[in-house]
């Protein structure tokens, strides 16, 4: 009997025949809904987990989503685990990469490729917590991961010390576009804009004991010069110089030989 996830160590929905192929018996079994296979369900799940998050993701939700029987998905996956692994690729579907062979300058390029991976990971919540679970080998993934090695490159980094250069960058993305994603996702839970939700957290919290009432008051003086009249101002600002600090860093080695 198919099952929710797997025990132990995962595999790779990519690294089956099936997953190559896109569809697990290949055809379609008779008494099976038609117009059904692997990108709709793919899609239906998508749009399930961005309307109501990984927490109530299930095969069950997903096929009345769909409104089909569960085993009928389960003629294109094995698991849930699979489809979540097809989920992640999909959405990796959504980047757009710069052309490294068309020339430009690599440092622009570096940051085209970090505000549409922060993009997308705000747009998509449980993204970040799948993105560490699962191989990231989709097609879709690697050629996000082929256009990030082939722009720093260009940077004139010794090949050695590249793999060091694309974490620093993404894993900062990773973390910014993450922590932005639910901060933004709380809001909308509470019914409230970024905006309001930010102000009257701000207001709560000044209303504290004294120590936290000084933290506050310290941060609202370094939020003032960082400037922004708006929670979406203020994180381009702060995420577009945190960019020119690693692009400057990068630099800074290219320089050191």
């Amino acid at each position: 009997m198919a099952k929710e996830g797997r025990q132990g160590p995962r595999a790779s929905v990519w690294l089956a025949d099936e997953g190559r192929r896109g569809g697990r018996r290949g055809g379609q079994p008779s008494g099976h809904p038609s117009g059904l296979d692997r990108e709709r369900i793919t899609e239906a799940t998508v749009r399930l987990l961005d309307a109501e998050g990984l927490a109530k993701f299930s095969m069950r939700r997903l096929a009345a989503e769909l409104d089909v029987t569960a085993m009928s998905v389960y003629w294109y996956v094995d698991t849930k685990d699979e489809l979540l692994e097809l989920a992640v690729d999909a959405v990796f579907g959504e980047l757009r990469h710069p052309d490294p062979e068309a020339g430009g300058d690599w440092r622009g390029q570096l940051r085209t490729l970090a505000r549409e991976n922060r993009t997308l990971l705000v747009r998509h919540p449980w993204l970040s917590q799948l993105t560490g679970t699962y191989l990231n080998i989709g097609p879709h993934s690697l050629a996000f991961s082929r256009a990030v090695q082939r722009v720093m490159r260009r940077s004139g980094l010794p090949t050695h010390r590249l793999t060091g250069a694309i974490s620093t960058v993404f894993q900062f993305v990773y973390g910014y576009g993450t922590i932005e994603g639910h901060l933004l996702a709380r809001a909308a839970a509470t019914g409230k804009s970024p905006d309001d939700y930010f102000q009257e957290s701000m207001s709560a919290v000044a209303e504290s004991p004294d120590t936290a009432a000084d933290v506050i008051e310290e941060s609202r003086a370094l939020m003032a010069a960082r400037g922004g009249d708006t929670v979406a101002e203020m994180l381009d600002r702060d995420f577009e110089f945190a960019l020119d600090l690693l692009v400057a860093g990068i630099e800074a080695m290219v320089e050191r030989g």
